[in-house]
C-alpha cells in the first residue's frame, strides 16, 4: 500500500535502516497515567503501585522518512485483548516530512520541536525546546553491554489522534545495546508542556537506562480500533 505525503509516495511497510536510541524507564504516578490514557480505553501497566513510563529519544539516520530527531513520551499499556503495548501521547520531531507522515499514516501525535541530541561525558543527552524554552532534558549514561543485545521485538504502538484510536504493528531489531540500573538525569523546564511530565511525578530517578547503538525498525499500516 502507498500513502502520498506532501507530494511524495510512502510505500508500506516503512523501514528504518539505521538509527540510534536512548531510553529511560521510569515508574510514575499511576493515577496520572490513567488520566492520560482515559480517552483511549487503554489500561496502564502498573508495577509496585506505579505506572511504567519510558522517555525515549532517537536519531534517525537512514530511513524512508529521511533524517530527523524524535523524542517520545510512552506508557506501557494493555489493550482490550489484554496484550501489552505502548501508548504514545506525545512524539515531537524536528523535521516537517516525518511530522506529516506520522500524523497522516499512523496518527502519531507529532509536533515540530527543537530537539538536540549530543554525546556528553559517559552518556548521551537530549534537550527538547518549544518556543525557545526548555521542556525537558534527559541524559542517559553509557551502561554495560547487554549479553546478546535485546534481540528482535514486535510490539503494538497505540496512538489517539483527533478522537481515533489506532494500533500500529512495530518491529525493532536493536544491536549494540548497553543497559544499566538508574543512570538517567531528567530536567524539566518552564514551558507549559513540561506540566505533563510533572503530573507524572517527574523528575525522578530511572528504574533502568538503555542505549541502542544501531536500531533497525519496520512500521506497518495503522489499524483503526
Amino acid at each position: 500500500m502507498k500513502h502520498t505525503v506532501l507530494g511524495h509516495d510512502v510505500t508500506m511497510p516503512v523501514e528504518i535502516r539505521d538509527a540510534s536510541a536512548c531510553a529511560a524507564t521510569v515508574l510514575v504516578d499511576a493515577e496520572a497515567a490513567r488520566e492520560i490514557c482515559a480517552p483511549t480505553g487503554l489500561t496502564p501497566v502498573v508495577r509496585f503501585g506505579r505506572a511504567v513510563c519510558a522517555l525515549v529519544f532517537v536519531d534517525y539516520i537512514n530511513g524512508d522518512l529521511g533524517r530527523y530527531h524524535e523524542f517520545g513520551l510512552t506508557l506501557m499499556v494493555r489493550g482490550a485483548d489484554g496484550k501489552p503495548g505502548v501508548y504514545i501521547p506525545w512524539l515531537p520531531v524536528d523535521q516537517p516530512f516525518t511530522l506529516a507522515a506520522g500524523r497522516q499514516i499512523w496518527g502519531f501525535p507529532k509536533e515540530i520541536a527543537d530537539i538536540r541530541i549530543t554525546r556528553v561525558h559517559r552518556g548521551t543527552r537530549c534537550e527538547l525546546r518549544l518556543d525557545d524554552e526548555l521542556v525537558i532534558a534527559v541524559e542517559v549514561g553509557t551502561g554495560i553491554p547487554s549479553p546478546g543485545g535485546l534481540g528482535g521485538a514486535s510490539i503494538a504502538a497505540y496512538t489517539h489522534l483527533d478522537g481515533v484510536l489506532r494500533r500500529t504493528p512495530w518491529v525493532m531489531n536493536p544491536s549494540g545495546v548497553r543497559i544499566r540500573p538508574g543512570g538517567t538525569k531528567i530536567e524539566l523546564g518552564d514551558h507549559p508542556k513540561a506540566q505533563i511530565f510533572r503530573s507524572l511525578g517527574l523528575p525522578r530517578g530511572a528504574l533502568l537506562s538503555s542505549r541502542i547503538g544501531q536500531l533497525r525498525m519496520t512500521f506497518e499500516d495503522a489499524i483503526t480500533m
